[in-house]
């Protein structure tokens, strides 16, 4: 599953770079240009990554004018990230492209089979986060 996984980040960290971006940018982007307008907390969760990290991106991001950080109007607390129409122009053009080199990389699999692998990966991502197997982990000796 490893080599597997590495395989496959390789490739796509080398197509998303050629879109001029860093994997983390086109994960907010995308994130973004999905689900609209999300808190930086939702963004964290959503791209599986630390709070600084997402701010991190965000500051390069804003910097070349393809997001922005907004103030909820309903909890002033809560700053939320927004593509600007130039982020959204940028991610609009590449997606459709990125989308089929991901296809063209599943293409080994038959849709069956990518559909039973999806189901299988999630499952056992939600078994190894179960509590008790999390908590028994936790406790592990190195």
């Amino acid at each position: 599953m490893a080599r597997c996984y590495s395989t496959f980040a390789r490739s796509v960290t080398y197509r998303i770079t050629e879109y001029g971006l860093t994997v983390p940018q086109f994960g907010i982007l995308e994130a973004l240009f999905h689900l609209g307008p999300l808190s930086l907390g939702e963004l964290a969760d959503q791209l599986l990554v630390t709070g600084g990290n997402v701010s991190y991106v965000m500051d390069r991001l804003e910097e070349q004018g393809l997001v922005y950080r907004d103030r909820s109007g309903e909890d002033r607390w809560v700053v939320e990230a927004k593509l600007t129409p130039e982020g959204r122009r940028i991610i609009s053009d590449v997606f459709p492209e990125h989308a089929s080199f991901i296809r063209e990389l599943s293409s080994e699999l038959e849709p069956e089979e990518q559909e039973t692998l999806r189901r299988l990966l999630k499952r056992l991502g939600k078994g190894i986060g179960s509590d008790s197997f999390s908590e028994a982990w936790a406790d592990a000796e190195p």
